[in-house]
């Protein structure tokens, strides 16, 4: 029997009136403003009216080092809040939106796959409500005005070269990476070199995503800093007067938007920025409001626990007071197998040593996460191609880590498939056990920060910064941002900064490339190696699969 894709299981999906799903979590309908009859955004009078609730208990689901193997963390996400739910308990799940570039690039979709889902897909997928095109749009509005600035005779006394503010889109374009603007004489302004990065990496997302409201975003958005006079003093977003103006493009999107799952739960998708280059969580509106209204949020964090969780309690946490009572990390056999060596064309041959040197991948993210004194269960997200032994051999492993492994079938049954997980997390965060604390002390030198996260999570022996970055490093510190948390930006596919380093590699080194201050966020984005913040297309993109079929629906989305 053809398995049916994502898109036609969803398509299928029995949605309820999203005032339906509102009700449930208490939210009347005149604080949900609605798009559409399967989408609405929450009200940031009725958020604020939940201030004094207590909150319920937060469940990160993170994942090893992708593969092209696939490995289902947001599928296992939207799985364990359906679980929940199945078992009785009141949950809610909190995920990031998705950004077009990759939509149309590699990935194709990020609203969870199977029967294990979040609707609508097509819409989720694609322009949802509008929040990224509004965060696109106030970050170049701000771009807008400085190059303005300087053409009207530049009274801030911007130095031209010193401009740190790039341009933002919602699509890999590597040709935007490099850019000369202002070209073609005096009435288009002065040529300077600039260049544009997707959206997700901007800090404008950044921001709409750890800011707790209006008020304190846009005192975030004027924290930016935009560029350098030639004295190198800073030149802020709120000098430029342009935070108003952001703030007002950015109101509606501050909102986070609820949906639902396959089977009418709670879901609110909300902010998107990559966890390779930004920081991988969703907002901290969503999850604070979901904590309000839900027993159990169940949130998940961008690509493996060495970038997603890893921000995830480094940054969000830290900034928004959160602490995780249990964590999942999301395996799959056929992953194993591939860090155990194996070809992605022989994944479907049972190969019980190879899942065994595999493993090694999971051990570490395992040992990691637990570092951060939070208790951890490994879900593992079961293939057609799995066999019994494979599966053995997973779970014997993880119980030499100190922790067990569950295997899970909610990509085939949805809810039923994941009650095991979903009654082990129960009891685990109801046991109140999470001691979490974060990686490193506020007060730790920026330089001491990003050895901590390269030689304690990434297991590297040493970082290799030149005098440059050491340099401009110890000038921040001395204008005050020593205690801003680190956002590495690196490769997803390896610990360390080479994509192609699978399983658990030590002994390496991680080159840094470039570091920029997010003052408006409130962190310092690390480059290492050789990632972009802005993606690229490949070879054979999926925009090319992707097309209306004779019934006016979407095809290709998956």
């Amino acid at each position: 029997m053809a398995h049916k894709t994502d898109i036609e299981i969803a398509r299928e999906a029995q949605k309820k009136p999203i005032q339906q799903i509102g009700d449930g979590l208490g939210i009347p309908s005149e604080h949900l403003l609605p798009f559409g009859h399967d989408k609405a955004k929450v009200s940031a009078e009725f958020i604020a009216g939940l201030n004094g609730r207590e909150n319920g208990k937060l469940i990160l689901v993170t994942a090893i080092n992708p593969t092209p193997a696939g490995e289902g963390k947001t599928t296992t996400t939207v799985g364990l809040g359906d679980g929940l739910n199945a078992i009785g308990k009141k949950a809610a799940i909190c995920i990031r939106e998705a950004s077009l570039g990759p939509c149309f690039g590699m990935k194709g979709g990020a609203a969870g796959g199977g029967y294990a889902q979040v609707v609508p897909m097509e819409e989720m997928n694609l322009h949802f409500t509008g929040d990224f095109h509004a965060i696109t749009s106030a970050h170049n509005l701000l771009s807008a005005m400085i190059d303005n600035h300087i053409y009207w005779g530049n009274a801030l006394e911007i130095d031209q070269r010193r401009v740190v503010w790039r341009r933002v889109m919602d699509m890999n374009d590597r040709a935007l990476r490099d850019v000369v603007t202002s070209l073609g004489g005096v009435a288009n302004g002065f040529p300077r070199q600039a260049g544009f990065d997707i959206t997700v990496a901007s800090e404008v997302m950044a921001i709409l995503c750890l800011a707790t409201d209006l008020e304190d975003l846009q005192k975030r958005l004027g924290d930016i800093i935009v560029a350098y006079r030639r004295d190198k003093t800073p030149i802020y977003c709120r000098d430029l007067k342009a935070d108003g103006a952001m703030t007002v493009l950015l109101q509606q999107a501050m909102q986070p938007n609820l949906v639902q799952t396959l089977e009418n739960n709670p879901a609110f998708v909300h902010g998107g920025p990559f966890a390779n280059i930004a920081h991988g969580c969703n907002s901290v509106v969503a999850t604070t409001t979901a904590l309000k209204l839900a027993d159990y949020v169940v949130t998940e964090a961008g690509f493996g626990a060495d970038l997603g969780a890893e921000k995830f309690m480094n940054i969000k946490c830290r900034k928004a007071g959160l602490a995780p009572s249990c964590v999942v990390v999301v395996a799959t056999v056929r992953a194993m197998k591939m860090n155990g060596g194996v070809a992605k064309a022989d994944l479907g041959q049972e190969n019980v040593e190879a899942v065994e040197a595999g493993c090694a991948n999971l051990g570490r993210h395992i040992g990691n996460v637990k570092s951060f004194g939070v208790p951890v269960v490994v879900a593992i997200n079961h293939f057609i191609s799995d066999t019994d032994a494979e599966v053995q051999a997973v779970k014997d492993y993880v119980e030499t880590q100190g922790s067990e492994a569950i295997l899970c079938k909610h990509w085939a049954k949805g809810s039923e498939g994941i009650k095991e997980l979903a009654t082990r997390v129960a009891e685990i965060a109801d046991a109140d056990v999470s001691n979490f604390a974060p990686l490193y002390r506020d007060d730790l030198p920026l330089f001491e920060k990003i050895e901590t996260i390269a030689k304690r999570i990434y297991r590297a022996d040493e970082v290799l910064a030149d005098k440059k970055i050491r340099d401009q490093l110890r000038e921040w510190e001395a204008a005050g941002y020593g205690d801003l948390p680190i956002c590495m930006a690196k490769t997803q596919y390896s610990f360390s900064t080479d994509p192609n380093l699978r399983g658990a590699p030590t002994g390496h080194s991680v080159p840094v490339r470039e570091v920029r201050l997010s003052a408006g966020a409130g962190f310092i984005v690390v480059i290492c190696g050789e990632i972009m913040t802005m993606p690229g297309l490949p070879r054979v993109p999926s925009a090319e699969q992707i097309m209306l079929n004779e019934a006016g629906q979407i095809e290709g989305l998956f």
